[in-house]
């Protein structure tokens, strides 16, 4: 029996999860342990993943939303800590590159647990940013390395991941596994006939800047004028904008946090997607939809490179000037930059005959 402690605690590894827990259930000679750190802890950021998703019920439940990230992450280490030695599993899983990432193997290396990293070997070369922190550190502490792309691949080749002990995988994006795993419920884009621009805006970088919030506000408002927008937020930025005081065209609709599933049904049925998310840059991909990406780098360089999505920074006249010209954007989405959509059970095997 191999027994395997997921970590997970943010709606994208909740996502994630969907794909590859479901398909352990599978497999009787390995036993998954979930726990959940809390770091996203509102209902419509956790609970509705876990029941739309049939996520398995998490084992343990931490507390650790609301926090900085030195009280989470420290709150986190100790309390993933007390867990692995009372599971004492053989791995330790952790998926991308949240807080809860980086403390479950730290949690795991410090007890010599070899750890498995979904999603290894991403960068946006922003040492800024929090999350390339943590991935950076979970990949050089990581025994296995499923990347989701050869481009994933060749940068640990390039920080010489090669010649440390560790194995690196190509085995796609398993968050195309959780798109299929939905796809019947998905609403049918042909079913609408409304044209709408759908935004997402969560990111530090951009909401804890009151000029790059103004500016891309500003940008969307003007947006607004041609087309409505959509935009589901995260609760930190609406409180930001609320303090902020920003005055939105009214054409701009504010919607709570959506559902997995109610969020790829928009998605779906949008014309063009401006986000800042990682994960939405490719499920736009998935469903034939370009992304403007309102930050200044980003990890899915193969999707600017094809030119079916584009960075646009929060310039307003740079969002403003490419949503004007997006049917230039590249409309061939069939290349297969992330896998076939069996990264779940390509992960489970290697981890069997490992």
């Amino acid at each position: 029996m191999i027994k395997i402690v997921t970590i997970i605690g943010a709606r994208p590894q909740f996502i994630k999860a969907a794909a590859l827990s479901n398909n352990l259930k599978n497999y009787p000679q390995i036993e998954e342990v979930i726990v959940h750190t809390g770091q996203h802890y509102d209902k419509m950021m956790s609970d509705i993943f876990f029941n739309e998703l049939q996520i398995p019920k998490p084992k343990y439940r931490l507390e650790s939303g609301g926090k900085t990230h030195a009280e989470m992450t420290g709150y986190q280490l100790m309390e993933i800590e007390k867990i692995l030695l009372v599971e004492k599993p053989n791995w330790v899983l952790v998926y991308g590159d949240t807080n809860s990432t980086l403390a479950g193997a730290l949690a795991a290396s410090k007890i010599h647990i070899p750890i498995i990293h979904v999603e290894a070997g991403l960068r946006s070369n922003n040492m800024r940013m929090p999350e390339e922190v943590n991935r950076i550190l979970t990949d050089r502490l990581s025994k296995i390395l499923f990347c989701p792309t050869k481009t994933a691949e060749q940068q640990l080749i390039n920080e010489g991941y090669n010649h440390f002990d560790c194995s690196i995988e190509v085995v796609g994006d398993i968050m195309f596994d959780a798109l299929q795993l939905i796809s019947p419920k998905i609403e049918d884009a042909n079913s609408k006939q409304d044209i709408f621009v759908l935004c997402t805006l969560h990111r530090a970088e951009n909401t804890d800047d009151e000029n790059r919030l103004l500016s891309i506000i500003k940008a969307l408002n003007k947006i607004a004028k041609e087309v409505p927008v959509r935009i589901p937020l995260h609760p930190r930025t609406k409180i930001k904008l609320e303090n902020l005081k920003i005055k939105l065209h009214p054409n701009i609709t504010i919607v709570d946090p959506l559902s997995y599933i109610d969020f790829i049904s928009a998605l779906n049925n949008c014309e063009i997607v401006i986000s800042d998310s990682g994960g939405i840059q490719k499920e736009a991909y998935f469903l034939k939809k370009n992304c403007m990406v309102i930050r200044d780098e980003t990890e899915w360089t193969e999707l600017i490179e094809s030119k079916n999505n584009i960075l646009v920074g929060s310039n307003t006249d740079k969002i403003v000037n490419t949503f004007k010209a997006r049917k230039s954007l590249n409309q061939d989405f069939s290349h297969k930059f992330y896998g076939d959509g069996n990264t779940a059970k390509i992960i489970i095997n290697s981890i069997l005959n490992f």
